[in-house]
């Protein structure tokens, strides 16, 4: 009975790694995604659209699969998820983008598997050993160098901008993750972009553009990327991820976001990839399997 118990545990904890993973992947092209938006849209208008879009989405599954309302314990912190996630982090992220250039917003993305960790911490009472902090620091600290390596430009305002975004995606991700084991992965981001609706509508028909005959295709690609795959379906498997195999742990694969990011941005803006790239990622898996190794 033991042995079955800790070989469905190991099962569990494989099947968060795999979820996470799939929802980092999909998360890697959000800041790509995000600076074509932004390149002919208002940012305002880009963070209230991909809510509304994501929630219509929400409702169709909602409605679909017949998914009962949350309970009235479920309401507040669903209401946090949404203010970090569906409203926080993509508007300070849109705005930063139009300061920083993307690698540079790399460099902050390297610490967001930090701040879910240490928010793990607090929301969702995880005690990691030790060790597992200490490849998680030698990790970001691989990836923040690494981009700072590349020559990034520094603007004060869209560090501070990210930043902060930094800290509410990370508090987002943690109460997420913890909310999923009751209500389920899906059910979280749907629930919190409905529930931002009254809000998101609004805004989205005040700030909608004047010169919609003006904005180019890649803004609009942009904004359906961020709008369906980064607000939707990346955290169906990244809320699934984290509540199966634990939010410290599985968060630690955020480290590749980064250098997935940057592969993307080399494929669609034409970037340069450098050997160095490869080395760092090489170097960051290893982190993320230690991690996972030695994470409890």
């Amino acid at each position: 009975m033991e042995q079955a118990s800790i070989v469905n545990a190991k099962e569990k904890s494989s099947s968060g790694w795999l979820n996470g993973f799939i929802g980092v992947l999909l998360f890697a092209g959000s800041m790509p995604a995000t600076k074509m938006a932004v390149s002919g849209l208002d940012p305002i208008f880009a963070t209230a659209a991909r809510a509304v879009i994501a929630a219509a989405l929400s409702l169709l599954c909602i409605v679909a699969f017949r998914e009962k309302l949350p309970t009235k314990e479920q309401v507040w912190p669903l209401i946090k998820v949404a203010i970090g996630g569906v409203i926080g982090f993509p508007l300070l992220t849109a705005m930063a983008l139009q300061h920083i250039t993307s690698a540079h917003s790399l460099v902050f993305m390297g610490m967001l598997p930090l701040s879910t960790a240490v928010f793990a911490v607090f929301i969702g009472k995880e005690k990691p050993k030790p060790i597992f902090w200490l490849f998680s620091l030698i990790g970001s600290a691989l990836v923040i160098g690494f981009a700072f390596s590349q020559g990034v430009s520094a603007n004060p305002v869209g560090d501070i901008l990210m930043i902060l975004a930094i800290i509410l995606c990370g508090q987002s991700y943690a109460e997420g993750a913890k909310l999923s084991k009751t209500l389920g992965g899906y059910q979280v981001i749907s629930w919190a972009c409905v529930i931002s609706l009254p809000l998101t509508i609004p805004i989205m028909l005040y700030t909608f553009p004047t010169n919609i005959e003006f904005i180019t295709t890649e803004a609009w690609f942009g904004l359906f990327y961020i709008s369906v795959v980064s607000m939707f379906l990346a955290y169906i498997f990244w809320y699934k991820g984290l509540a199966q195999g634990g939010i410290a742990t599985v968060g630690q694969i955020q480290l590749l976001q980064p250098l997935f990011g940057m592969i993307l941005a080399a494929t669609v803006l034409n970037e340069t990839i450098s050997p160095e790239m490869l080395y760092i990622t090489f170097g960051v898996i290893l982190c993320v399997a230690a991690s996972k190794r030695f994470a409890k």
